[in-house]
């Protein structure tokens, strides 16, 4: 085995020892996988495809054990360091480029206390497979969309989905956490344990450590939510956007719903010739007793003329599941975001003029619906600050052709600029891409400058900077 090469966190480049290398190797019980390895192709592949890095390294943890090594092993020898759960985020910070990078796909753990309605959930654990163990016991948390997704990156990010508005965001559901730090300790933080950890990881990223095992509050729920689709033509927007923004103003905290502009995809219960047209769809979900659902969803499905309503009690489960075929792995993605207090006319004249000419089939613009249980918590009580936040857009590009980059790209960054004077200027973290390192103060807005203190405290090299980095001013 000959010395390997590395890119060193000083900006060069820097060998690791042979002796070194086998010694770090057989401190692991989970595999190490390198250039020469079979299957380190498939190993680095991420869910967007615009993300080429090629690692050194990918140890892929089978506990907390290896991901203790795998820290001390990057903080000895100067190498960048990144971790990957499910390797969804949109910026590509689950790799970087000839260091060494934590693989945590592996911990798949889900425990599930019916009785004290808790889940004991590894970093490797996906929304569908969290959700499915939950549900066995009439149980959930409010986590996001894609059932891919994973629940680590998701969490540390802040969180949200369907049961938000009723449950509050995912990291309001974080009871604890075991976090590695960066001088290879493992760490419980919780209210009453490293309190101020705890805070920071509820909504600041990777950047303070590599959590090895959430602990969530469960709630009732299920097995079905009455939840579905109304589509309309795009032509009808404004009217139906204005009656919507009526409409959620009264509505229930057990009431939820997101809307989608695009092309129509070729969905059964869409006429043929209504594919490929631009449409708006309304996402419902209602998470308390069917029959109540039903009467608060009557007006808003009553209104207008629209092209298909298939919304119906479904389990949840399934429902989680339901944007998974327009969110598969591979494609060329491209964010951009904002927060929003409230939906103007001047905000629906600006989304409508731009999904008139969404460039792909398979892009979209996607608003999200929050307040409720969110914003009844403190700025200051977590790292995730937006609280006042009501909605939040993302600007979803999505395509397959690389020849198609600039166009996609630019469309985004037009309706991100163009949306701006209506936004709050915050952000959601876990909605920035690689070029977005200039909004992560405004991701944290008061919060920032208590964020370097902790920074600070547990990882004063920076030595988990591959994310949305907070830099430590020591």
């Amino acid at each position: 085995m000959p010395d390997l090469q590395f890119k060193s966190r000083s900006g060069g480049n820097s060998r690791i020892a042979e002796q070194a290398l086998a010694t770090f190797k057989d401190s692991l019980r989970g595999p190490v996988v390198s250039a020469e390895s079979q299957g380190y192709d498939d190993a680095r592949k991420i869910w967007n495809a615009m993300i080429d890095r090629r690692p050194a390294l990918i140890v892929r943890c089978a506990g907390a054990a290896d991901v203790v090594s795998a820290v001390r092993f990057a903080k000895e020898q100067g190498l960048v360091l990144a971790v990957r759960g499910g390797g969804h985020n949109i910026a590509g910070n689950a790799l970087c480029d000839g260091g060494l990078v934590i693989d945590l796909s592996a911990m798949k753990s889900v425990r599930v206390d019916p009785t004290a309605c808790t889940a004991r959930v590894e970093p490797g654990v996906s929304l569908g497979e969290f959700d499915r163990e939950a549900q066995a016991f009439g149980l959930a948390t409010p986590l996001g969309i894609n059932s891919t997704t994973g629940v680590a990156g998701l969490t540390l990010g802040g969180g949200f989905g369907w049961l938000s508005r009723k449950f509050g965001l995912s990291i309001d559901n974080l009871v604890s956490a075991d976090v590695v730090t960066a001088a290879g300790e493992l760490l419980k933080a919780s209210e009453q344990e490293n309190s101020d950890l705890f805070w920071a990881i509820r909504g600041g990223g990777g950047n303070f450590g590599v959590v090895t095992s959430f602990e969530f509050r469960l709630h009732k729920l299920g097995p079905n939510v009455l939840s579905g689709l109304v589509v309309h033509p795009l032509d009808a927007a404004r009217d139906v956007l204005r009656f919507y923004r009526d409409f959620i103003s009264s509505a229930p905290e057990e009431f939820v719903c997101w809307f989608v502009m695009r092309k129509a995809p070729p969905l059964p219960f869409l006429p043929v010739d209504w594919h490929g047209k631009e449409i708006l769809a309304l996402a419902v979900c209602y998470c308390g007793d069917i029959a109540e659902g039903e009467r608060v969803a009557k007006p808003l499905r009553a209104f207008g003329k629209p092209i298909a309503d298939v919304i119906a009690p479904h389990p949840f489960v399934a429902w989680q599941t339901i944007l998974d075929p327009l969110l598969t792995p591979g494609m060329r993605n491209y964010w951009k975001s904002h927060d929003f207090r409230e939906l103007s006319d001047g905000l629906i004249d600006v989304l409508v003029a731009h999904a008139r000419r969404i460039p792909d089939p398979q892009t979209e613009i996607a608003f999200a619906q929050l307040g409720g249980a969110v914003s009844r918590v403190a700025r200051a009580a977590t790292a995730y600050t937006h609280r006042d936040a009501q909605f939040v857009l993302n600007v979803h590009g999505r395509w397959a052709d690389p020849a198609k980059d600039a166009a996609c790209v630019g469309w985004a960054r037009e309706l991100f600029q163009a949306a701006a004077p209506f936004a709050t200027g915050g952000a959601y973290v876990n909605f920035l891409t690689q070029d977005e390192q200039d909004r992560v103060q405004a991701a944290y807005g008061d919060n920032y400058g208590r964020l370097v203190e902790v920074k600070n405290k547990y990882d004063p090299t920076n030595l988990f900077s591959v994310n949305q980095n907070i830099r430590p001013s020591v």
